[in-house]
């Protein structure tokens, strides 16, 4: 059977090793970190929260280990504000499936350790360009899963898909223990987005921590100089949830008496820093002139603002697979490396990375009507405004879904009116009004809230 070697053993890598040994083909992943130092000394790479079908694909294989002990993220709640404390309006959208987010550390180790007994080879080294190049020698096919570390370098930046040169976010990460597994008034666990329009987003991902189960993910994005922009001389997992815990205070009041008494899971379970979302090129070529492939955050790498970049790891592993197993015994060229991301990028990466910027610029005119149409969803109600809500979140677990909708004035407003069963104009118009009611009322001094709610009337 072919040789194929990976190099890297984050998600992307240790999924798309563990589908290859049960298929046949004799793997080597090589990795600079055993399976106790990703547990007990790393910090996690990110939130590595996926949705169905990602999710689908690791029950197909069999790694699903956490299933039955992992908080699941049941929907999306969306609070959309011009400035804070004023909440414009309010999403509740249920997932027709459940989604995970697994703490990185806790499943590469067990996916690691389990690899031997899947059939393929562990080798624990750190890979230069020089020792690749003799990997790739020894091999039929070489997969370069090293995240957004040096050996990235290797793949040229695809500037026509690269809509962005530097970070748009400030980012900083932190998993707490001890708040509640829900939200008053929201019927469902949810990835709970505030997004402030000239500032930046903050939101919180129930989390499977590897010492302590569900627990949360908290994220803060913030745009440059803004006042959510406070974490960049963070040192420590504690400062970084005290900036938080003043950040949530002063702009997500809200959600403050939920996050008041959290603490730190451990010392390590923290990030601070920036990412520029980047697509490269699926040919990297060697001193030698042999060529590789790259994987994951490799090959397209995203801000975290919707939650993709796990999602796109485990799409485009499988894309990989498949086209293996498809190719038989013909040559690794690069045609066929370059075929073989092209599938992935019609499928999935295109839209995946429209919907995941759309996020990261001021919302267009399409997904703003889209909002507005859906005002009043509670995740429970069987209505049109629900129906809407619900249809956006799906966009989560398949962006090819409503990404074209929320971006195109023409399909968002045929897209409200076959949910509503009338004009277009007249399911935002409802909504619309509905916002209106809330502002004045905010205007005068109420809380903010979700009026149409339902069972608490505040979400």
């Amino acid at each position: 059977m072919r040789r194929i070697a990976i190099i890297g053993s984050g998600q992307a890598g240790l999924l798309a090793a563990h589908a290859l040994a049960q298929r046949g083909y004799t793997v080597t992943l090589y990795t600079d970190r055993s399976p106790q130092e990703w547990l007990e000394r790393c910090r996690p790479t990110g939130t590595a929260g996926r949705f169905e079908p990602a999710l689908a694909w690791e029950r197909e294989l069999g790694v699903d280990h956490w299933q039955s002990d992992a908080a699941s993220i049941e929907g999306v709640h969306l609070t959309f504000c011009l400035a804070p404390p004023n909440r414009l309006l309010t999403l509740a959208g249920k997932l027709a499936h459940p989604g995970k987010a697994i703490d990185l550390r806790l499943q590469s180790h067990r996916w690691l350790t389990d690899l031997p007994a899947a059939g393929a080879e562990v080798v624990h080294e750190s890979v230069t360009v020089e020792r690749l190049d003799a990997i790739a020698a020894q091999n039929d096919l070489t997969v370069v899963a090293a995240g957004r570390a040096d050996l990235c370098n290797l793949f040229p930046r695809d500037a026509a898909r690269s809509v962005y040169d530097k970070p748009q976010r400030k980012l900083a990460m932190i998993i707490t223990k001890g708040g509640a597994m829900g939200f008053g008034g929201v019927p469902f666990v949810p990835v709970k987005f505030n997004l402030f329009a000239p500032w930046g987003e903050v939101f919180w991902v129930p989390y499977h921590h590897r010492d302590h189960g569900p627990t949360w993910n908290m994220l803060f994005e913030a745009r440059e100089g803004g006042p959510l922009d406070r974490f960049g001389g963070a040192r420590s997992a504690e400062e970084t949830l005290k900036i938080g815990k003043e950040v949530i205070r002063e702009c997500v009041p809200w959600d403050y008496e939920w996050a008041r008494d959290m603490e730190v899971a451990d010392p390590n379970g923290w990030l601070v820093g920036a990412v520029t979302p980047t697509v490269r090129a699926p040919v990297g070529r060697l001193p030698s002139g042999r060529v590789v492939t790259p994987l994951g955050d490799t090959a397209v790498s995203m801000d975290p603002i919707a939650g993709q970049g796990a999602n796109s790891g485990n799409k485009m592993a499988k894309n990989l697979v498949e086209r293996i197993v498809a190719h038989g015994d013909r040559p690794f060229d690069a045609a066929w490396m370059t075929d073989t991301f092209e599938a992935y990028w019609a499928r999935h990466g295109s839209p995946t990375t429209r919907f995941n910027n759309l996020f990261l610029e001021p919302l267009p005119d399409a997904g703003k009507q889209v909002l507005v149409a859906q005002y009043g969803s509670n995740g429970v109600r069987t209505d049109a405004p629900q129906k809407i809500a619900d249809a956006f979140c799906a966009n989560f677990e398949d962006p090819a879904r409503c990404t074209d909708i929320i971006d195109d004035t023409g399909k968002a407003r045929a897209f409200i009116g076959e949910h509503t069963g009338s004009h277009w104009l007249l399911g935002v118009l409802r909504g619309a009004m509905g916002v209106g009611r809330e502002q004045i009322r905010q205007q005068l001094g109420g809380q903010p809230r979700h009026p149409l709610a339902g069972m608490t009337g505040r979400v």
